[in-house]
């Protein structure tokens, strides 16, 4: 018991000459004492009092333009985060978030830090790409920044689709050319349907068609590009939960328009497997991983030309998702919906 006041007592006059140092200007004192405290209260698992001293110090130290100082007890922030298991609530996702705006840019301290954070956000166990909000948060700072590549990569594991469809539009405006405009969202809506996040690659592609100045005049869809056209039918298909005979026609439709990006097809794959019941490929089958895709579309092309009188057995056979579906009515509803 005496040992405990005495360290308390102790830790208050570090206390003290801390905040004399901060007013004095001796931030490098200040720092140095920071990090005494750091030990002091990890020994008596004084794990609140140093959340909130080390973010407090990180933020003060930064305000006076002391980056590197500042980025090093942001370093140990993380790291009683984890030490006492700090579960990510908001208010402490966004005191990261602050920690990881502060950090100036030119620090190799600034990429280690998100790295870091998002490894701590996995001690929920439930988002395998740490969480989305953490995310969210990294992915408003790089774009505000104007690093728009890897806002994209942040917003693709979050559930933000309306920030995400205007940081992209602001990225085609910034950096590409016009003959790119649906390749910008296209390609980012397929990857989030291979994430299964339907709702949030439709919420992305509203509001990329809403807030880009060359679409937003168009009320909606039908566009005038192939590609968006086909995104959105998707989205459409996936919705409705049509078959998989339906999946495959919409996709052989669009296919000279899917063959500008060679990976369109892969996500296609994916998409087909997770919300149509498309089969996995065997792995020492030709063909990879397209082959059951092709597959699928194989049989739709020869289901439409058979011979339509031959009434031997009423059931259409299963298609590859299992279920008993009339893949030439399905064929027929997409093909109608798309002239």
């Amino acid at each position: 018991m005496t040992n405990r006041c005495q360290g308390s007592r102790g830790a208050s006059r570090v206390l003290g000459k801390l905040n004399t140092s901060l007013e004095n200007g001796n931030y490098y004192e200040a720092h140095q004492m920071y990090r005494t405290l750091y030990y002091r209260y990890s020994a008596q698992n004084k794990w609140l009092e140093l959340e909130n001293m080390l973010y407090d110090g990180a933020v003060k130290l930064f305000n006076h333009n002391q980056g590197g100082s500042g980025a090093d007890l942001s370093k140990l922030y993380l790291e009683i985060l984890e030490k006492a298991e700090f579960k990510p609530t908001e208010e402490i996702m966004k005191r990261v978030g602050k920690l990881y705006q502060l950090t100036p840019s030119n620090l190799p301290d600034k990429d280690n830090f998100k790295a870091q954070a998002l490894k701590w956000s996995l001690i929920d166990k439930q988002n395998p790409n740490g969480h989305p909000r953490l995310h969210q948060l990294f992915a408003y700072e790089l774009w505000r920044s104007k690093k728009y590549a890897e806002s994209r990569q942040h917003f693709l594991h979050s559930f933000d689709g309306s920030g995400c469809g205007i940081m992209l539009a602001e990225f085609h405006v910034a950096n590409g050319f016009p003959r790119e405009m649906d390749l910008f969202v296209v390609g980012t809506v397929l990857q989030m349907l291979c994430l299964r996040k339907h709702i949030v690659a439709a919420v992305t592609l509203k509001s990329y068609t809403d807030s880009h100045p060359s679409l937003r005049e168009k009320k909606g869809p039908p566009y005038k590009h192939p590609l968006l056209n086909f995104v959105w039918l998707l989205l459409l298909a996936i919705q409705g939960k049509q078959s998989v005979a339906a999946y495959t026609v919409l996709v052989e439709k669009y296919t000279p328009s899917l063959k500008r990006d060679p990976t369109y097809l892969e996500y296609l794959d994916k998409i087909g497997q997770h919300f149509f019941g498309v089969a996995p490929p065997p792995k020492a089958r030709p063909g990879g991983m397209f082959s059951g895709l092709f597959d699928s579309l194989l049989n739709v092309i020869n289901d439409d030309g058979e011979d339509a009188s031959d009434d031997e057995n009423d059931a259409i056979p299963s298609t590859s998702s299992g279920r008993n579906t009339s893949k030439k009515n399905g064929a027929k509803m997409v093909t109608e919906d798309l002239d």
